[in-house]
Protein backbone atom coordinates (compact mmCIF):
# COMPACT_ATOMS: atom_id res chain seq x y z
CA UNK A 1 0.00 0.00 0.00
CA UNK A 2 1.20 3.53 -0.77
CA UNK A 3 -0.30 6.87 0.16
CA UNK A 4 -1.93 8.70 -2.70
CA UNK A 5 -1.03 11.34 -3.71
CA UNK A 6 2.75 11.35 -2.95
CA UNK A 7 3.61 12.75 0.45
CA UNK A 8 5.69 15.45 2.08
CA UNK A 9 6.92 14.44 5.53
CA UNK A 10 6.69 17.32 7.99
CA UNK A 11 8.83 16.93 11.11
CA UNK A 12 7.30 18.53 14.22
CA UNK A 13 4.59 20.64 12.49
CA UNK A 14 3.22 22.28 15.64
CA UNK A 15 2.77 25.73 17.13
CA UNK A 16 3.25 28.78 14.93
CA UNK A 17 4.32 27.00 11.75
CA UNK A 18 2.35 23.77 11.97
CA UNK A 19 -0.90 24.71 10.25
CA UNK A 20 0.73 26.89 7.54
CA UNK A 21 3.10 24.07 6.58
CA UNK A 22 0.24 21.57 6.37
CA UNK A 23 -1.82 23.99 4.29
CA UNK A 24 1.09 24.60 1.91
CA UNK A 25 1.68 20.86 1.44
CA UNK A 26 -1.94 20.37 0.40
CA UNK A 27 -1.90 23.38 -1.90
CA UNK A 28 1.15 21.88 -3.64
CA UNK A 29 -0.79 18.66 -4.23
CA UNK A 30 0.85 16.35 -1.68
CA UNK A 31 -0.54 14.38 1.22
CA UNK A 32 0.50 15.40 4.74
CA UNK A 33 2.56 12.87 6.68
CA UNK A 34 3.74 14.23 10.03
CA UNK A 35 6.46 12.96 12.32
CA UNK A 36 6.55 14.11 15.95
CA UNK A 37 9.85 13.75 17.79
CA UNK A 38 8.97 14.22 21.48
CA UNK A 39 6.26 13.27 23.93
CA UNK A 40 5.79 16.92 24.79
CA UNK A 41 5.10 18.01 21.19
CA UNK A 42 2.84 15.01 20.69
CA UNK A 43 0.86 16.05 23.77
CA UNK A 44 -0.10 19.47 22.38
CA UNK A 45 -3.82 19.80 21.69
CA UNK A 46 -4.67 19.39 18.02
CA UNK A 47 -1.09 18.57 17.02
CA UNK A 48 -2.23 15.98 14.45
CA UNK A 49 -5.06 18.04 12.96
CA UNK A 50 -4.76 17.98 9.17
CA UNK A 51 -2.50 14.91 9.04
CA UNK A 52 -3.16 12.10 6.61
CA UNK A 53 -0.76 9.97 8.61
CA UNK A 54 0.97 10.69 11.93
CA UNK A 55 4.10 8.97 13.22
CA UNK A 56 5.93 9.33 16.53
CA UNK A 57 9.68 8.81 16.85
CA UNK A 58 12.91 10.72 17.51
CA UNK A 59 15.06 7.97 16.00
CA UNK A 60 15.80 8.26 12.27
CA UNK A 61 16.07 4.47 11.79
CA UNK A 62 12.75 3.83 13.50
CA UNK A 63 11.13 6.70 11.59
CA UNK A 64 12.40 5.24 8.32
CA UNK A 65 10.90 1.87 9.21
CA UNK A 66 7.53 3.37 10.14
CA UNK A 67 7.35 5.37 6.92
CA UNK A 68 8.42 2.59 4.58
CA UNK A 69 6.25 -0.01 6.35
CA UNK A 70 3.23 2.24 5.79
CA UNK A 71 4.02 2.46 2.08
CA UNK A 72 4.47 6.22 2.11
CA UNK A 73 5.57 7.60 -1.27
CA UNK A 74 7.72 10.32 0.31
CA UNK A 75 9.08 13.10 -1.88
CA UNK A 76 10.52 15.46 0.76
CA UNK A 77 11.31 15.70 4.47
CA UNK A 78 10.83 19.20 5.93
CA UNK A 79 11.82 20.53 9.40
CA UNK A 80 9.15 22.70 10.99
CA UNK A 81 10.72 23.35 14.40
CA UNK A 82 14.19 23.50 15.96
CA UNK A 83 14.31 19.93 17.34
CA UNK A 84 13.48 18.60 13.86
CA UNK A 85 16.65 19.72 12.08
CA UNK A 86 18.87 16.75 12.95
CA UNK A 87 16.35 14.01 12.25
CA UNK A 88 15.17 15.71 9.04
CA UNK A 89 18.46 15.46 7.17
CA UNK A 90 19.41 12.03 8.49
CA UNK A 91 15.98 10.67 7.50
CA UNK A 92 16.09 12.38 4.09
CA UNK A 93 19.48 10.78 3.45
CA UNK A 94 18.20 7.33 4.39
CA UNK A 95 15.16 7.75 2.14
CA UNK A 96 17.27 9.04 -0.77
CA UNK A 97 15.58 12.45 -0.73
CA UNK A 98 17.06 15.97 -1.06
CA UNK A 99 18.51 17.39 2.13
CA UNK A 100 21.51 19.02 3.74
CA UNK A 101 24.80 17.28 4.54
CA UNK A 102 23.65 14.52 6.89
CA UNK A 103 27.14 14.09 8.35
CA UNK A 104 26.83 17.59 9.84
CA UNK A 105 23.22 17.22 10.98
CA UNK A 106 24.19 16.92 14.65
CA UNK A 107 26.36 20.06 14.39
CA UNK A 108 23.29 22.00 13.27
CA UNK A 109 21.34 21.01 16.40
CA UNK A 110 23.63 20.23 19.36
CA UNK A 111 25.36 23.45 20.45
CA UNK A 112 28.42 21.62 21.74
CA UNK A 113 28.95 19.87 18.39
CA UNK A 114 28.14 23.16 16.67
CA UNK A 115 30.93 24.89 18.56
CA UNK A 116 33.44 22.10 17.97
CA UNK A 117 32.72 21.99 14.25
CA UNK A 118 32.89 25.78 13.96
CA UNK A 119 36.32 25.75 15.59
CA UNK A 120 37.52 23.05 13.19
CA UNK A 121 36.09 24.94 10.19
CA UNK A 122 37.68 28.27 11.13
CA UNK A 123 34.36 29.99 11.96
CA UNK A 124 34.84 32.73 14.57
CA UNK A 125 33.22 31.72 17.86
CA UNK A 126 33.63 32.69 21.52
CA UNK A 127 35.89 30.62 23.76
CA UNK A 128 33.85 27.87 25.43
CA UNK A 129 33.84 24.85 27.71
CA UNK A 130 31.45 21.89 27.70
CA UNK A 131 30.24 20.51 31.04
CA UNK A 132 27.99 17.56 31.80
CA UNK A 133 27.13 18.48 35.39
CA UNK A 134 25.70 21.71 36.77
CA UNK A 135 28.28 21.41 39.54
CA UNK A 136 31.04 22.05 36.99
CA UNK A 137 29.60 25.29 35.58
CA UNK A 138 31.32 27.58 38.10
CA UNK A 139 34.79 26.15 37.45
CA UNK A 140 34.28 26.34 33.69
CA UNK A 141 33.09 29.94 33.98
CA UNK A 142 36.23 30.92 35.88
CA UNK A 143 38.38 29.23 33.23
CA UNK A 144 36.67 31.09 30.39
CA UNK A 145 36.58 34.42 32.26
CA UNK A 146 33.69 36.77 32.94
CA UNK A 147 31.24 37.64 31.56
CA UNK A 148 30.06 34.18 30.53
CA UNK A 149 26.81 32.79 29.16
CA UNK A 150 25.58 29.27 29.99
CA UNK A 151 23.25 27.38 27.61
CA UNK A 152 21.72 23.92 27.53
CA UNK A 153 23.28 22.23 24.49
CA UNK A 154 19.96 20.95 23.11
CA UNK A 155 17.65 23.76 24.21
CA UNK A 156 15.87 26.46 22.25
CA UNK A 157 14.06 29.76 22.77
CA UNK A 158 16.58 30.99 25.40
CA UNK A 159 15.07 28.60 27.94
CA UNK A 160 17.54 27.87 30.72
CA UNK A 161 20.11 30.39 29.42
CA UNK A 162 21.94 32.41 32.10
CA UNK A 163 24.49 35.21 31.93
CA UNK A 164 27.05 35.64 34.71
CA UNK A 165 28.68 39.06 34.41
CA UNK A 166 30.89 38.60 37.47
CA UNK A 167 32.00 35.77 39.71
CA UNK A 168 29.57 37.00 42.37
CA UNK A 169 26.68 36.29 40.00
CA UNK A 170 27.42 32.58 40.24
CA UNK A 171 26.15 32.65 43.82
CA UNK A 172 23.32 35.11 43.28
CA UNK A 173 21.66 33.58 40.21
CA UNK A 174 19.27 30.62 40.27
CA UNK A 175 20.68 27.17 39.38
CA UNK A 176 20.42 26.01 35.75
CA UNK A 177 17.15 24.51 34.60
CA UNK A 178 16.94 20.73 34.76
CA UNK A 179 14.69 20.44 31.70
CA UNK A 180 14.64 22.25 28.36
CA UNK A 181 11.76 23.94 26.56
CA UNK A 182 10.59 20.58 25.19
CA UNK A 183 10.52 19.02 28.69
CA UNK A 184 13.60 16.91 27.93
CA UNK A 185 16.27 16.56 30.65
CA UNK A 186 19.31 18.79 30.23
CA UNK A 187 22.40 16.59 30.08
CA UNK A 188 25.07 19.13 29.11
CA UNK A 189 25.72 22.86 29.14
CA UNK A 190 27.84 25.15 27.01
CA UNK A 191 29.80 27.67 29.10
CA UNK A 192 31.18 30.35 26.81
CA UNK A 193 32.55 33.85 26.85
CA UNK A 194 29.71 36.35 26.61
CA UNK A 195 30.25 38.56 23.56
CA UNK A 196 29.30 42.19 24.07
CA UNK A 197 28.13 43.69 20.81
CA UNK A 198 25.21 44.14 18.45
CA UNK A 199 23.17 40.98 17.96
CA UNK A 200 21.40 40.06 14.72
CA UNK A 201 19.19 37.28 13.40
CA UNK A 202 19.97 36.61 9.74
CA UNK A 203 17.58 34.82 7.40
CA UNK A 204 18.57 33.06 4.19
CA UNK A 205 17.10 30.55 1.76
CA UNK A 206 19.39 28.07 0.01
CA UNK A 207 18.87 25.92 -3.08
CA UNK A 208 21.52 23.49 -4.33
CA UNK A 209 24.20 25.41 -2.46
CA UNK A 210 23.18 28.87 -3.70
CA UNK A 211 22.32 31.21 -0.83
CA UNK A 212 19.74 33.98 -1.14
CA UNK A 213 19.71 36.66 1.58
CA UNK A 214 16.20 37.51 2.81
CA UNK A 215 16.74 39.93 5.69
CA UNK A 216 18.40 40.54 9.05
CA UNK A 217 16.90 41.75 12.32
CA UNK A 218 18.65 43.63 15.10
CA UNK A 219 17.88 42.78 18.72
CA UNK A 220 17.72 46.16 20.43
CA UNK A 221 17.84 46.23 24.22
CA UNK A 222 16.82 49.07 26.58
CA UNK A 223 20.41 49.59 27.82
CA UNK A 224 23.92 48.17 27.59
CA UNK A 225 23.48 45.59 30.35
CA UNK A 226 24.40 41.97 29.67
CA UNK A 227 21.35 39.85 28.82
CA UNK A 228 20.43 36.20 28.51
CA UNK A 229 17.11 36.74 26.69
CA UNK A 230 17.53 38.97 23.61
CA UNK A 231 13.92 39.78 22.73
CA UNK A 232 12.88 43.35 23.55
CA UNK A 233 12.66 45.58 20.50
CA UNK A 234 13.48 43.77 17.25
CA UNK A 235 13.90 45.82 14.07
CA UNK A 236 14.53 44.72 10.51
CA UNK A 237 17.85 46.21 9.39
CA UNK A 238 17.82 48.14 6.11
CA UNK A 239 20.35 47.79 3.27
CA UNK A 240 22.20 50.84 4.58
CA UNK A 241 22.83 49.35 8.03
CA UNK A 242 26.56 49.70 8.85
CA UNK A 243 26.87 46.00 9.76
CA UNK A 244 24.84 44.63 6.84
CA UNK A 245 27.69 43.74 4.46
CA UNK A 246 29.96 42.00 6.97
CA UNK A 247 27.07 40.12 8.59
CA UNK A 248 25.83 38.85 5.22
CA UNK A 249 29.31 37.77 4.13
CA UNK A 250 30.03 36.04 7.44
CA UNK A 251 26.68 34.22 7.44
CA UNK A 252 27.26 32.87 3.93
CA UNK A 253 30.52 31.36 5.18
CA UNK A 254 28.67 29.80 8.14
CA UNK A 255 26.08 28.18 5.85
CA UNK A 256 28.85 26.68 3.72
CA UNK A 257 30.80 25.50 6.76
CA UNK A 258 27.75 23.73 8.19
CA UNK A 259 26.70 22.02 4.98
CA UNK A 260 23.46 23.96 4.57
CA UNK A 261 22.67 23.66 0.87
CA UNK A 262 18.89 23.86 0.80
CA UNK A 263 15.99 25.32 2.74
CA UNK A 264 15.63 28.30 5.04
CA UNK A 265 18.16 29.15 7.73
CA UNK A 266 18.06 31.39 10.78
CA UNK A 267 21.52 32.37 12.05
CA UNK A 268 22.22 34.50 15.11
CA UNK A 269 25.46 36.47 15.27
CA UNK A 270 27.07 39.23 17.30
CA UNK A 271 29.14 42.07 15.84
CA UNK A 272 32.10 43.57 17.66
CA UNK A 273 34.96 45.81 16.52
CA UNK A 274 37.17 42.73 16.08
CA UNK A 275 34.69 40.80 13.93
CA UNK A 276 31.46 38.81 13.72
CA UNK A 277 30.88 35.84 16.05
CA UNK A 278 28.55 32.89 15.57
CA UNK A 279 25.96 32.53 18.32
CA UNK A 280 23.82 29.83 16.71
CA UNK A 281 22.88 28.49 13.28
CA UNK A 282 19.46 26.94 12.63
CA UNK A 283 18.60 25.08 9.42
CA UNK A 284 14.95 26.10 9.61
CA UNK A 285 12.54 28.99 9.25
CA UNK A 286 12.71 31.79 11.78
CA UNK A 287 10.48 31.02 14.74
CA UNK A 288 9.71 34.67 15.45
CA UNK A 289 7.44 37.24 13.81
CA UNK A 290 9.44 37.60 10.59
CA UNK A 291 7.64 34.90 8.58
CA UNK A 292 4.15 36.38 8.97
CA UNK A 293 5.48 39.85 8.16
CA UNK A 294 7.27 38.57 5.05
CA UNK A 295 3.94 37.28 3.79
CA UNK A 296 2.04 40.44 4.66
CA UNK A 297 4.53 43.02 3.38
CA UNK A 298 7.03 41.23 1.14
CA UNK A 299 4.71 39.06 -0.90
CA UNK A 300 6.76 35.98 0.03
CA UNK A 301 5.42 32.43 0.38
CA UNK A 302 7.92 31.06 2.90
CA UNK A 303 6.17 27.75 3.57
CA UNK A 304 5.74 26.92 -0.11
CA UNK A 305 9.34 27.95 -0.80
CA UNK A 306 10.65 25.83 2.06
CA UNK A 307 8.86 22.76 0.73
CA UNK A 308 10.14 23.48 -2.79
CA UNK A 309 13.73 23.54 -1.48
CA UNK A 310 13.36 20.12 0.14
CA UNK A 311 11.70 18.75 -3.00
CA UNK A 312 14.94 19.65 -4.76
CA UNK A 313 13.28 22.45 -6.70
CA UNK A 314 14.24 26.08 -7.18
CA UNK A 315 11.93 28.16 -4.94
CA UNK A 316 10.07 31.19 -6.29
CA UNK A 317 12.10 33.43 -3.97
CA UNK A 318 15.17 32.84 -6.15
CA UNK A 319 13.42 34.28 -9.21
CA UNK A 320 12.16 37.37 -7.37
CA UNK A 321 14.55 38.59 -4.68
CA UNK A 322 12.99 39.61 -1.39
CA UNK A 323 12.05 43.29 -1.39
CA UNK A 324 10.25 45.05 1.43
CA UNK A 325 8.49 48.36 0.69
CA UNK A 326 8.28 48.99 4.44
CA UNK A 327 10.51 48.29 7.44
CA UNK A 328 9.36 45.61 9.90
CA UNK A 329 9.60 45.28 13.65
CA UNK A 330 8.41 43.59 16.80
CA UNK A 331 8.11 44.42 20.49
CA UNK A 332 8.12 42.08 23.49
CA UNK A 333 6.78 43.41 26.81
CA UNK A 334 8.17 41.45 29.74
CA UNK A 335 6.72 40.51 33.09
CA UNK A 336 9.43 42.13 35.19
CA UNK A 337 7.61 41.79 38.53
CA UNK A 338 8.55 38.16 39.11
CA UNK A 339 6.29 35.10 39.10
CA UNK A 340 2.65 35.70 39.90
CA UNK A 341 -0.95 35.54 38.76
CA UNK A 342 -1.82 37.72 35.78
CA UNK A 343 -4.34 40.41 36.66
CA UNK A 344 -4.39 42.21 33.31
CA UNK A 345 -2.33 43.40 30.37
CA UNK A 346 -3.35 47.04 30.35
CA UNK A 347 -3.33 48.97 27.09
CA UNK A 348 -3.32 45.95 24.77
CA UNK A 349 -6.43 47.05 22.86
CA UNK A 350 -5.14 50.61 22.48
CA UNK A 351 -1.82 49.29 21.23
CA UNK A 352 -3.56 47.09 18.65
CA UNK A 353 -5.34 50.18 17.27
CA UNK A 354 -2.15 52.18 16.67
CA UNK A 355 -1.22 52.91 13.04
CA UNK A 356 1.38 50.46 11.76
CA UNK A 357 0.52 47.66 14.21
CA UNK A 358 -0.07 44.38 12.37
CA UNK A 359 -0.86 42.07 15.24
CA UNK A 360 -0.78 41.76 19.01
CA UNK A 361 -0.47 38.51 20.91
CA UNK A 362 -1.26 37.78 24.55
CA UNK A 363 0.65 34.84 25.97
CA UNK A 364 -1.51 34.44 29.08
CA UNK A 365 -5.11 35.02 30.17
CA UNK A 366 -6.05 36.81 33.41
CA UNK A 367 -5.96 34.36 36.28
CA UNK A 368 -3.16 32.27 34.81
CA UNK A 369 0.22 31.97 36.49
CA UNK A 370 2.90 34.04 34.72
CA UNK A 371 6.62 33.46 35.26
CA UNK A 372 9.15 36.26 35.03
CA UNK A 373 9.92 36.72 31.34
CA UNK A 374 13.21 35.06 30.49
CA UNK A 375 12.52 32.94 27.41
CA UNK A 376 10.28 32.63 24.35
CA UNK A 377 7.48 30.84 26.19
CA UNK A 378 7.13 33.31 29.08
CA UNK A 379 6.10 36.37 27.05
CA UNK A 380 2.86 38.03 28.26
CA UNK A 381 2.55 40.53 25.37
CA UNK A 382 4.10 40.98 21.95
CA UNK A 383 3.23 42.90 18.80
CA UNK A 384 4.39 43.08 15.20
CA UNK A 385 4.58 46.39 13.35
CA UNK A 386 5.64 48.04 10.11
CA UNK A 387 6.68 51.56 9.17
CA UNK A 388 8.25 53.63 6.44
CA UNK A 389 11.75 53.27 7.94
CA UNK A 390 13.57 52.23 11.11
CA UNK A 391 12.75 55.49 12.85
CA UNK A 392 9.03 55.02 12.21
CA UNK A 393 9.18 51.45 13.48
CA UNK A 394 11.03 52.47 16.64
CA UNK A 395 8.49 55.24 17.26
CA UNK A 396 5.64 52.72 17.04
CA UNK A 397 7.44 50.32 19.39
CA UNK A 398 7.93 53.17 21.87
CA UNK A 399 4.25 54.12 21.61
CA UNK A 400 3.26 50.53 22.38
CA UNK A 401 5.53 50.46 25.43
CA UNK A 402 3.97 53.70 26.68
CA UNK A 403 0.53 52.06 26.59
CA UNK A 404 1.09 48.46 27.67
CA UNK A 405 1.57 47.45 31.29
CA UNK A 406 1.60 43.92 32.68
CA UNK A 407 -0.08 43.72 36.09
CA UNK A 408 0.43 40.61 38.21
CA UNK A 409 -0.37 39.53 41.74
CA UNK A 410 3.04 38.31 42.93
CA UNK A 411 3.53 34.88 44.46
CA UNK A 412 3.87 34.87 48.21
CA UNK A 413 7.31 34.03 49.61
CA UNK A 414 7.81 30.51 51.03
CA UNK A 415 6.06 29.91 54.33
CA UNK A 416 7.70 28.24 57.28
CA UNK A 417 7.25 24.81 55.65
CA UNK A 418 9.18 25.98 52.58
CA UNK A 419 6.11 25.84 50.32
CA UNK A 420 5.42 28.82 48.07
CA UNK A 421 1.75 29.81 47.89
CA UNK A 422 0.12 32.02 45.27
CA UNK A 423 -1.30 35.30 46.56
CA UNK A 424 -5.09 35.65 46.66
Amino acid sequence: MTTSPPAVILVDPVRQHGKPFKTAVRELGYSVVSLYTSEFLASLDGHADGDDLSFYSADPLEAEHLITAAGVDARAVVPCLEPAVHLTDVLAHRLGLPGNDHTLARARRDKSVMRAHAADAGVRIPEFRLVHSADDIAAAAREVGFPVIVKPTMGAGSQGVCVYSTAADLEARKPPAAHDIYHEPVRAWLVERYVRGREFAVNFFSADGEHRFVDMWEYRRPDDSDYDFPLWDIVQAGPDHPDRARVEEYTRSVLDAFGIRRGPSHTEVKCTPDGVYLIEVGARLSGGPAVDLWTAHGGLRPFHDTIACYLGQRPALFDRPAAFPVRLGSVVVHNEQGPGTLVAVHGAEQAAALPGVDNVELGYAPGEHVPATNDNVSIPFSATVHGADSEAVLATLAAIRSLVRVETRPDLPPDVTGVTTAAH
